[in-house]
């Protein structure tokens, strides 16, 4: 896997290159050890990048859930961060309010009850 990744990245280095050749001006960043590599243009706000690293996250928790026992932790969290991401240019609704709310309080029974599962060894 590890010269796959590696044949990977060598041939997007490339890619960046010429597209900067073209005057297209490329984020790439590549972390080796999860096998990742991440392209954006240099207009790609943090926003933006925010929202589709979210993406992940939502997938991982419809994908999981209900079987894992952080799986009401993740998925409650990431409904509140989606709210905000949406709404962060403008202001929030009282109902997006009441909404993370309610979602920040199924994360606090979901907290009780993994720590009832939690031993000290």
């Amino acid at each position: 896997m590890a010269d796959d990744f590696l044949k990977l990245h060598e041939e997007i280095v490339e890619l960046v290159k010429k597209l900067e050749d073209q005057g297209i001006h490329v984020k790439f960043q590549s972390d080796p050890s999860s096998g990742t590599v991440r392209i954006s243009t240099d207009k790609t706000d943090s926003v933006t990048l925010a929202k589709m690293g979210l993406e992940d996250i939502s997938e991982l928790a419809y994908a999981t859930a209900e079987h894992h026992p952080y799986w009401g932790i993740l998925y409650n969290g990431s409904q509140i961060l989606r709210i905000v991401l949406d709404k962060w240019d403008d202001n929030l609704l009282q109902d997006e309010i009441n909404e993370m709310v309610w979602h920040a309080d199924e994360i606090k029974n979901t907290s009780a009850k993994v720590d009832g599962n939690i031993h000290d060894d």
